[in-house]
């Protein structure tokens, strides 16, 4: 199977800066898009950011121009890039990948989830 594992979350000020990685572990061939999402407490999961496996991106209109989003196929990790961080950007982050094709079987996962990551920003 796959494991996404995020890593780099943490307590930060206004205005500050954070990188996020989630790298994905298993038999691995190729991974599709990859996303990272939000969930703050009380609310919805929000989609932050996605990268195809070409590097095309596409950001929450919260997020342009703060965050980026970049990966490493080679190293199956996905990252994201936080600056000019605001409180309402405080949230668990959770990566993604929409499909996984995988050296062994079962060939393909779809959707895959990591665990989170908890972000916090004081004012």
């Amino acid at each position: 199977q796959v494991q996404l594992v995020e890593s780099g979350g943490g307590l930060v000020q206004a205005g500050g800066s954070l990188r996020l990685s989630c790298a994905a572990s298993g038999s691995i061939l190729s991974i599709s898009t990859m996303a990272w999402y939000r969930q703050a407490p009380g609310k919805e999961r929000e989609l932050v950011a996605t990268i195809t496996s070409g590097g095309s991106t596409n950001y929450a209109d919260s997020v342009k121009g703060r965050f980026t989003i970049s990966r490493d196929n080679a190293k199956n990790t996905v990252y994201l890039q936080m600056n000019s961080l605001k409180p309402e950007d405080t949230a668990v982050y959770y990566c993604n990948a929409d499909w996984v094709v995988l050296l062994t079987l079962p060939r393909d996962v779809l959707d895959a989830w990591g665990q989170g990551t908890l972000v916090t920003v004081s004012s």
